[in-house]
């Protein structure tokens, strides 16, 4: 099934060109099924760049999806223009009274901040409470997932020497979990932070489960089976050139970034990058989809109630 985004949105063209199944509303009203309905609240300063990665995960999936696009209302993103935010994003806000089968919530590049110096900290951890009554499945990005871990079990996160920042391999350490189904046992994902979680740390909660690690860069996908959420701290869904466009940005900027690790091919920026991740980000997103349809409400009244 496509995924349903507006028309005008401009992450719309970009999947059409890639071959996305887009559905419009005339014919997603024809359809005798109820859609999913995936919230996105979108932390990253490039917006429309996430927006089309996210809705390209999601629109592989063989379910229908609308995705909603939120927004905090203490926090006025610099780096997209107002009338693009006016336009496509709904303050958080305003759809409380709204419940959602998912939430996907984005890094953000303020992950070397203590958590409870984030400008937006406190806002942040209310849509995080507010989602245990009005959301079904919560999927949490990078900081994203490091902001929930403490959030709900105080978990910290570390100051890694340098960053970590390239493609690496990473182990799956379950193949039978729902999440990591058809998924190979070992997998290339783009990581790019500064910070990093201890597994030691989440070994006093035995529903958190490590599904995915690498002995370069530590833990990366993470399922709590108790609230039903999910934590992936590294980067699947990035396009081919993003690591790229850090890299280029970062070196213009003066600072001191290395080239990003088994990226470009022979470590030389001058050559184009080549993907080997993008088929394990559907897999990965689709298995989550599949595992929302599954256990969520058909009314969608009765989420959070149970």
């Amino acid at each position: 099934m496509p995924i349903k985004i507006p028309s005008d949105l401009p992450a719309r063209a970009v999947l059409e060109q890639e071959g996305v199944p887009i559905i419009g509303e005339d014919q997603a009203i024809r359809q005798d099924i109820r859609p999913l309905r995936i919230a996105v609240l979108n932390l990253m300063p490039l917006k429309q760049k996430t927006e089309t990665q996210i809705a390209r995960v999601l629109g592989a999936t063989p379910l229908q999806i609308e995705m909603h696009l939120l927004a905090l209302t203490t926090h006025k993103p610099k780096t997209v223009d107002e009338q693009h935010m006016i336009d496509f994003y709904h303050p958080w806000t305003q759809v409380t009274d709204q419940k959602f089968d998912g939430l996907i919530v984005t890094g953000a590049p303020i992950e070397q901040l203590p958590f409870e110096q984030v400008t937006y900290w406190d806002e942040l951890c209310q849509i995080f409470d507010w989602s245990r009554s009005n959301v079904h499945g919560l999927f949490n990005l990078c900081w994203g997932a490091q902001a929930a871990l403490h959030h709900f079990y105080g978990i910290p996160k570390y100051q890694l020497p340098k960053k970590a920042f390239g493609v690496f391999e990473h182990r799956v350490l379950n193949t039978a979990s729902e999440l990591c189904r058809g998924l190979n046992d070992t997998l290339n994902i783009p990581v790019s932070r500064h910070t990093e979680n201890h597994a030691d740390d989440l070994k006093p909660f035995p529903n958190l489960e490590v599904l995915m690690e690498s002995p370069v860069t530590g833990i990366a996908l993470v399922h709590d089976h108790a609230l039903g959420h999910v934590h992936m701290f590294n980067h699947l869904e990035y396009d081919s050139d993003t690591l790229d466009a850090e890299y280029r940005r970062d070196a213009a900027k003066g600072e001191n970034i290395q080239v990003p690790a088994n990226y470009y091919p022979g470590d030389d920026p001058g050559n184009t990058p080549v993907n080997r991740w993008r088929a394990y980000a559907h897999i990965l997103f689709g298995n989550w989809i599949n595992m929302i349809y599954q256990s969520t409400p058909f009314d969608l009244h009765r989420i959070g109630a149970d």
